[in-house]
């Protein structure tokens, strides 16, 4: 008799956990063994013993812990736990990123019903697995082709910046000017406007009211 394979499910909306949970259901070969809604719920559920799957399907944003922490966590404590990144981010970026923590697959959420039952199939054997149109991404990238940028987390694009920018970028909130902000740093005009093209680019903004706006709203004070 062909062994079942038990799959932990961890996304913060109730409704795509169900929705995964449908579909996961039509295959035979494969049980859910329960499903987590933060990052922490995640590591705990993982912590206790008598709880283990042979898949974790992780979404990245989610409260408390985001995916790349759970990722971490398992790497630090070597926890060879296969896991299936479920994201509706699909920046080359983040790919590799999450593939460097040890994730085995990575799916996009608009890919999703059409990929997860294979994907948890090839993970569990220790293969890797990449719905289309990541899979394209990632060739891309590697044989050198200019990739077009997709979706990443505020988070990471903030992780991203340096502190010198971070520096500049809390004084642009402060509605300082160029000449402002280098007189107070003791650098030239043009280093501050070199770093303020940096945090446009970054931070895909087009001028220094939208930096404002996005550090205001990721709450960068």
């Amino acid at each position: 008799m062909k062994e079942k394979i038990y799959v932990h499910v961890a996304d913060d909306h109730k409704i795509l956990i169900e929705g995964i949970i449908a579909v996961i259901n039509t295959d035979k070969d494969i049980e859910i063994k329960g499903y987590s809604l933060t990052g922490k719920e995640v590591i705990d559920w993982f912590s206790k013993k008598e709880n283990n799957a042979d898949v974790l399907i992780l979404d990245i944003s989610m409260p408390i812990l985001d995916g790349f922490q759970v990722l971490k966590y398992f790497k630090k404590n070597k926890i060879d736990q296969k896991v299936i990144v479920l994201s509706s981010y699909d920046d080359s970026r983040i790919v590799q990123e999450v593939l460097s923590l040890g994730c085995k697959g990575y799916i996009s959420k608009n890919e999703a019903g059409e990929h997860i039952l294979r994907a948890i199939k090839s993970v569990s054997k220790g293969e890797q697995y990449f719905s289309n149109d990541i899979q394209s991404i990632l060739l891309k990238s590697l044989s050198g082709e200019i990739v077009t940028k997709g979706k990443i987390p505020d988070k990471f694009r903030i992780d991203s910046l340096t502190e010198r920018e971070l520096d500049v970028l809390k004084l642009i909130m402060k509605e300082y000017s160029s000449l402002q902000i280098a007189e107070r740093m003791f650098l030239s005009v043009y280093t501050i406007e070199t770093y303020r093209k940096s945090l446009l680019k970054k931070l895909n903004v087009k001028n220094s009211v939208g930096l404002a706006m996005y550090a205001y709203k990721n709450k960068i004070v």
